[in-house]
């Protein structure tokens, strides 16, 4: 089947290559019964798989029933899922048919399924072994023929190492496994979503549609978008309204993306650190000052080699012997246990400065050389010299630790 038809059909817009795996493996499973598991962040639209593989299978003229069990109150879930009986409960005033009764020859699409209670996971699991369930209330066995597909948007090995998600309903729900990609995994069609959207609205609302100027396009391919889809929608449709002007510049869009990344940490922001590992504020600061000290250190000798050839004139000689001081006294001297010296270095004016002066301004840095060393024995230590892992640990490349290793001989034992 044609990729493209199924998106024109499904109102599905992009053409990344993750995108289209999912709908490739959608299509793939729909004519078996196979129980699928579809996971990805909130707002990506996973409600939307569900119904093409209902359509392309062999139920497509059944019943199709979507529900929400982040929805339904836990004292009534069961009552919904698989009925009650007259007089089961306070307010049961008659029989009622659940939604795997009535659905019986569909498909049932169970949307947050993490927040199933374990006792309805422990009856779900009997429908998905045996097709069989009791309503609430009742002793009386009901058989039912209902393909299930669920969705949802935590991590369910982290659930189940909590006791929070039955860990042989995991593996009955997840025959096959389809993952939606985030926004931020798709740059290339957060653009095409966008336009789509603004012509869209003002279509209905008969207007003209709103653009972004380049630089505004930038921020919005470059921003996290933690709600995905349905977050860009909703400022796209904010913005339709609000804004007078149908060219948005940087300014505009920027008011309607708060928490916009450009002037924070990027290892604060896009990677959150294990506070099992990384226990104190310190050591946390530690992590950041990790990456950016490499920079640093280029920098300072870049500055010393032309000292040194004699590149930089003698009115600049004093000035720039400054500035390395400056380098060396701001690199967080408060935050190290031992203390880095706020002493100012003597660089002394010399028509061929040697390579001795370099030593001696850069034993000032050791002790931050030293918590470097400490850093990188630590993760190696706890995943067992296994590099891979103490790289990502380290929120550093494997490369860039062998190297490290290397530097500092250390032994990865």
């Amino acid at each position: 089947m044609d990729v493209q038809r199924i998106k024109q059909r499904f109102g599905i817009i992009g053409n990344s290559v993750g995108l289209n795996r999912a709908i490739d493996i959608a299509v793939q499973v729909a004519p078996t019964d196979l129980s699928v598991l579809i996971s990805g962040e909130s707002g990506v639209g996973k409600e939307v798989f569900p119904q093409i593989i209902h359509n392309f299978s062999s139920r497509k003229h059944g019943s199709y029933i979507a529900v929400n069990c982040g929805a339904i109150p836990e004292g009534t879930i069961d009552s919904e899922l698989f009925g009650h009986e007259k007089g089961s409960f306070t307010g049961a005033y008659d029989s009622r048919k659940g939604y795997f009764e009535v659905a019986n020859g569909g498909t049932i699409f169970l949307d947050e399924i993490a927040e199933l209670p374990l006792s309805t996971q422990v009856r779900l699991l009997r429908v998905l072994e045996t097709g069989e369930f009791l309503r609430v209330g009742s002793s009386k066995t009901i058989k039912t023929n209902v393909r299930v597909i669920a969705a949802t948007n935590v991590d369910i090995l982290k659930a189940i190492s909590e006791g929070k998600f039955r860990e042989d309903l995991f593996y009955r729900l997840n025959t096959v496994p389809i993952h939606i990609p985030s926004l931020r995994e798709r740059k290339e069609d957060i653009y095409l979503l966008f336009r789509k959207f603004a012509v869209d609205f003002a279509e209905t609302n008969r207007m003209p549609p709103i653009s972004l100027t380049e630089d505004a396009k930038q921020i919005l391919l470059n921003y996290r978008w933690p709600g995905n889809i349905r977050q860009l929608k909703n400022i796209t449709e904010q913005i339709s309204v609000i804004e007078t002007n149908r060219e948005i510049d940087t300014n505009t869009i920027r008011g309607y993306l708060p928490d916009y990344y450009e002037n924070k940490l990027p290892a604060l922001y896009d990677s959150p650190i294990d506070q099992k590992t990384f226990n104190t504020e310190r050591e946390i600061l530690y992590k950041i000052l990790f990456d950016m000290k490499s920079d640093m250190g280029d920098l300072k000798k870049l500055v010393l080699d032309l000292m040194q050839k004699g590149t930089i004139d003698d009115d600049l000689h004093e000035n720039n012997a400054r500035i390395i001081q400056k380098l060396y006294q701001e690199e967080s001297p408060g935050l190290h246990p031992d203390g880095i010296s706020d002493k100012p270095i003597e660089i002394k004016k010399e028509e061929n400065a040697n390579i001795q002066d370099t030593e001696e301004i850069i034993e000032e840095s050791l002790s931050l050389e030293e918590k470097e060393k400490e850093l990188i024995l630590k993760a190696l230590q706890k995943h067992k010299g296994k590099r891979k892992h103490a790289a990502q640990e380290l929120g550093i490349s494997e490369r860039t630790l062998y190297r490290k290793i290397k530097e500092y001989s250390l032994n990865e034992n």
